[in-house]
């Protein structure tokens, strides 16, 4: 990319929810954004940490632990978060919009999920912004 992008006027550009748009690229890794709403499914990324910023509204992640354990955190705008790889975790939110960093190439529903994916739910390396 040859020009700074705007991450509201991306945002703007789409309203799918849960389905990520690559906004930029760093190295071998993705800067992607994406609308949140609902339920997302329990997945796991075996090798590789996820981080997310809240951008608006609240997102909350289910946490997973190897005994069976939950645990929630909420972020808000400005907050960011990393998954630990191969910790299980569902994301849910009432509405907002996120920014994720992960490597070129990781599924949106990791490594393996849990159930049969939501209609609202694209699994997905990441679009193109358009």
């Amino acid at each position: 990319m040859d020009q700074p992008v705007n991450l509201s006027q991306a945002l703007a550009s789409f309203d799918e929810i849960y389905s990520p748009r690559i906004v930029t690229r760093v190295n071998d890794y993705d800067v992607r954004i994406a609308h949140t709403r609902g339920e997302h499914v329990w997945h796991v990324h075996d090798d590789t940490d996820e981080f997310f910023l809240g951008l608006d509204g609240r997102f909350d992640i289910a946490l997973r632990a190897a005994d069976g354990t939950e645990r929630t955190v909420t972020l808000g705008a400005g907050d960011v978060f990393v998954v630990p790889r191969g910790t299980e975790h569902k994301p849910t939110s009432p509405g907002g919009a996120i920014l994720m960093f992960e490597p070129t190439g990781t599924s949106s529903t990791g490594d393996q999920h849990e159930g049969t994916l939501p209609a609202h739910v694209d699994s997905t390396t990441g679009h193109p912004l358009t």
